[in-house]
């Protein structure tokens, strides 16, 4: 068996958050308001805690016949920006492990896509979908990546 482990930095998570929603806000065209509408500052946290915590869930009911270990989430009614999301999985053998950057990277940009489009749902309306959209295929990603195995090898006898 091949033990894995992904941590994903809320920190990390909440930063891409802000950089997407930063840019998306300022480059919005006829919308004065757009920008301070859109863009989540530090006083939002709070409320992309409970998107955080919902992102968790969804990952690790994916993974859960996997499981050996996963983190508990935060208070929602608390902001704990270091309570990152740590899984450990007990994957088969035959898992790709080359393929373990590139889980983590899906696991992290499902979180992104997931916040954000739940942002969005009252927010910015319009782009709820395409984040959604994106977040459905992450976790697609996701499932096909750990569900992956490589072929046997043969060794031939000496």
């Amino acid at each position: 068996m091949n033990i894995v482990n992904f941590n994903i930095s809320k920190r990390a998570v909440y930063n891409e958050v802000a950089k997407t929603t930063s840019y998306t806000g300022a480059k919005f065209t006829g919308d004065d308001d757009a920008y301070l509408r859109i863009f989540t500052t530090d006083e939002d946290r709070l409320m992309l805690e409970r998107f955080f915590n919902e992102a968790s869930a969804s990952i690790t009911d994916l993974v859960k016949p996997f499981i050996v270990s996963v983190s508990t989430n935060s208070d929602p009614a608390e902001l704990n920006i270091d309570n990152n999301y740590d899984v450990t999985l007990e994957l088969s053998s035959r898992y790709d492990t080359t393929l373990n950057g590139s889980v983590h990277d899906a696991i992290f940009s499902f979180f992104v896509n997931l916040i954000i489009a739940k942002w969005y749902r009252f927010t910015n309306k319009g782009e709820e979908k395409i984040y959604a959209d994106a977040a459905a295929h992450f976790i697609n990603d996701i499932n096909s990546k750990i569900y992956y195995r490589r072929k046997p090898t043969r060794t031939l006898p000496q």
